[in-house]
């Protein structure tokens, strides 16, 4: 850490070679770094990445509604997190997004929020999701095509706008995949099977959990 700080880096990820860094979640600027060729995988379109990123909201909408009380308080051995915590957490990923292309900085600190108090049901959390995708497609509808070239301070490092937009899609459909498996545990029939087809061309993770 303290190599890190010397070099102007906040925290990991981070590549740095003598006195020069690259941080933050830049796999083209550390080929470019390391001096080695680098092509990955091609980006879905901004507006694409925001019509999957509603897509995958709304399939979480639909299903959190599905659970009671006594279920979202069920917390699965996998994460210590509830599923209140999840729903909510699923639709604050969404909305981080324009909040940070709003304010220019996303803290960590907003992935730590837990559902407020008074989100009893999955009802509650459902109606709040809804207004989240109100303000999210607000935001797309009044957004120029070069806001996507901004680059962002992000805490983990600088990240480029479309780069973000991605990393929240994903980010949002990796839960979704959780919530649907603890759905089935707690014997809750979604209305919709999974939309894999909302995770096509996304570098989603291999693993769950």
């Amino acid at each position: 850490m303290e190599e890190l700080k010397r070099l102007g880096v906040p925290r990991v990820p981070a590549v740095s070679i003598g006195d020069r860094a690259v941080h933050g979640w830049n796999p083209a600027g550390y080929a470019a770094l390391l001096g080695v060729p680098y092509s990955g995988q091609d980006q879905l379109p901004p507006r694409e990445l925001a019509r999957r990123l509603d897509h995958i909201l709304d399939s979480a909408q639909s299903l959190i509604a599905r659970f009671d009380r006594a279920q979202l308080d069920t917390i699965p051995p996998e994460r210590k997190r509830s599923i209140r915590d999840l729903g909510y957490h699923i639709f604050r990923v969404g909305l981080s997004f324009v909040d940070t292309m709003d304010r220019g900085h996303l803290p960590e600190t907003w992935f730590d929020e837990r559902a407020p108090e008074g989100m009893a049901d999955g009802g509650d959390v459902a109606r709040w999701g809804a207004l989240v995708r109100g303000r999210i497609a607000g935001w797309f509808e009044g957004a120029a095509d070069n806001e996507f070239d901004r680059t962002l301070s992000i805490y983990y490092g600088p990240q480029g706008a479309h780069d973000l937009l991605e990393r929240t899609a994903w980010h949002c459909g990796q839960h979704l995949r959780q919530l649907y498996v603890l759905a089935e545990r707690l014997d809750i029939k979604p209305a919709a099977p999974l939309p894999t087809d909302a995770f096509k061309g996304l570098p989603m993770p291999e693993a769950l959990w």
